[in-house]
């Protein structure tokens, strides 16, 4: 273990000083996933569910079935197009400050 831990001392923190920063990152993303994921599933019930099942029983209906999983692709494809721009804009703007960040 301490073979483990001597990697992880000065030497090892100055050869990869952003590394613990690239790592809070990488669990902040992850995170902020699961947290769209969740609010994404709730919309879905909240909207689709909703609007295709005005009157919930012990099983859905072949017409409010369809209805979900239609209101469900919509959904999700509206999600996935806004998603995509979002993380495409982050991107670049990660990029443009990037450069200008280095200069310290």
């Amino acid at each position: 273990t301490y073979g483990k831990m001597d990697g992880l001392g000065a030497s090892g923190m100055s050869a990869f000083s952003s590394d613990p920063k690239t790592q809070v990152m990488r669990q902040i993303q992850q995170e902020a996933a699961m947290q769209n994921a969740r609010m994404l599933v709730e919309k879905l019930n909240e909207h689709c569910f909703e609007r295709c099942v005005p009157k919930p029983g012990s099983s859905l209906s072949s017409g409010e079935e369809s209805c979900f999983t239609t209101c469900m692709e919509k959904y999700m494809t509206a999600w996935n197009t806004v998603s995509k721009q979002y993380v495409a804009r982050i991107q670049k703007e990660s990029q443009q400050g990037g450069s200008g960040g280095s200069s310290f």
